[in-house]
């Protein structure tokens, strides 16, 4: 049985995310600057968010290498499939640029799933987790739009917002019905995280270079990268690390 607290909590989340994509839609002509920031914030969800849960969750199962060999394949399995998507002479290009955007929309369930699992152990650790991620469903907003408009137009990209919006209620929904294993978690962190890399640092930013100068994608590269510092520095434990409580 769903419990209709989580569920108001994934609704939230769900209204964080719209309210920062439609917002990030409604900068016309800003798209260079909308790349550079969410390569940082990309780069920073993986570097100070995922990777670093991952970590923590495979030494408590005592697989310290598995989030090494995680990451690494995570990253490796996505320039694998851009590449070979981008060699395909009629659909490739045009699935390529739906990867990216669905790997965002995963870890939006993921955050869902937080919720879900967190109040199955306790209320308490539940508004923990459903606080840590409303902090940051807004920049995730912003983050998938500016990955749609990279390679489609508003109407794609509005269609992934509403995608990715859907995530964590269908997340929330998930995790009060099941239960992730501890070990499929930390590898699913890791991989997120090495995927985001090539996403942020691989796509992203050097798409940003080509549209406008480099000091300015820099520059909003390293406040996407300073604003999902400052939500992990104030927001408490992460969803994945409250899941230790199930290992």
């Amino acid at each position: 049985m769903i419990a209709t607290l989580p569920l108001m909590l994934g609704l939230a989340a769900s209204a964080a995310t719209l309210t920062g994509g439609f917002a990030t839609l409604g900068l016309r002509g800003r798209l260079s600057l909308i790349l550079g920031l969410s390569a940082g914030i990309v780069i920073g969800v993986a570097a100070l968010e995922l990777f670093p849960e991952a970590l923590e969750l495979s030494r408590s199962l005592h697989r310290r290498w598995l989030a090494w060999v995680a990451v690494v394949a995570g990253l490796c399995g996505y320039i694998a499939l851009s590449r070979l998507l981008a060699a395909l002479p009629r659909w490739g290009p045009r699935l390529r640029g739906h990867v990216a955007p669905a790997g965002l929309t995963l870890h939006s369930f993921v955050d869902g799933c937080g919720i879900g699992l967190a109040f199955q152990l306790s209320p308490e650790v539940g508004w923990g987790v459903a606080i840590a991620i409303l902090s940051h469903d807004v920049a995730d907003g912003v983050n998938i739009v500016g990955l749609s408009l990279a390679s489609h137009d508003r109407i794609v990209a509005r269609y992934w917002l509403l995608l990715n919006g859907l995530a964590p209620i269908a997340g929330v929904v998930a995790g009060q019905m099941f239960r992730i294993p501890p070990l499929l978690l930390a590898a699913l962190l890791a991989a997120l995280a090495g995927a985001f890399f090539a996403i942020g640092g691989l796509e992203l930013l050097p798409r940003s270079f080509r549209s406008t100068s480099r000091i300015l994608a820099l520059s909003s590269a390293l406040v996407g990268f300073a604003l999902i510092f400052l939500i992990t520095q104030r927001g408490g434990s992460t969803p994945s690390g409250w899941l230790t409580f199930f290992a």
